[in-house]
């Protein structure tokens, strides 16, 4: 392994033991950002520019390392950029972090993620290679398996990188929205569970259903004998 492959990796493994050692999961809670969301509102109306780029590169930093809080980071664009350019920059910082564990997984850590994770990530990778975009699709609607672990399956897999950045950004952008809309109300949110509704839940599901249906049919026909 190159210097340059190993620095990245260090970086990463810094990044996770800060997190941990300085406790900084004690802001990405409910409480923590209802009690701070006026002081987050006055430094935005401030500081506009500054507040996005941090919040997306909190974000990010976030996602690729898959570290907790992305639930709060969704609220939190909501409760302070609205539900609209707070999706935007949820959904968008989502989506980039996203890529980036899917490439450090694909040159970097093919071989420790497939030691650590292989048994679980074996239907999802057999999935991801057979149905491609649109099984990504279904994943990101679904919330069957954690997001980092399908961001870990689909670097294992010969998935274009094209493929999983468009399935990974339309997939999540019903659910993100969900949550950053709940941040713009989130006076009236008393704990996450009152988000995810089996109501919502069963929204997700059907969306999902319906990516799988050209991939179902590309199936069905592939197996029709000709006339």
């Amino acid at each position: 392994m190159n210097r340059s492959k190993l620095l990245i990796i260090l970086l990463a493994l810094v990044g996770i033991g800060l997190f941990f050692y300085l406790d900084l999961g004690r802001f990405l809670t409910l409480e923590s950002l209802k009690a701070n969301r006026q002081l987050l509102l006055r430094y935005h109306a401030e500081h506009a520019l500054l507040t996005v780029a941090a919040f997306m590169v909190i974000y990010i930093i976030q996602t690729a390392l898959a570290l907790p809080g992305a639930v709060i980071l969704s609220l939190s664009a909501g409760a302070i950029f609205g539900p609209l350019l707070g999706t935007t920059y949820a959904v968008t910082a989502a989506s980039i972090g996203a890529t980036l564990s899917f490439l450090i997984t694909r040159y970097l850590l093919r071989e420790t993620v497939l030691n650590r994770f292989g048994s679980k990530l074996e239907t999802i990778n057999k999935e991801l290679e057979e149905r491609g975009i649109n099984y990504l699709l279904f994943l990101r609607l679904v919330p069957v398996f954690p997001f980092f672990l399908i961001n870990l399956a689909a670097g294992l897999t010969r998935l274009p990188l094209r493929s999983f950045v468009l399935g990974t950004f339309f997939g999540i952008i019903p659910g993100g929205f969900v949550y950053v809309n709940a941040g713009a109300s989130l006076a009236t949110i008393n704990s996450l569970s009152d988000i995810a509704s089996p109501r919502v839940l069963g929204s997700f599901v059907l969306l999902g259903l319906f990516a799988l249906v050209p991939a179902a049919y590309a199936k069905y026909k592939n197996r029709t004998p000709m006339a």
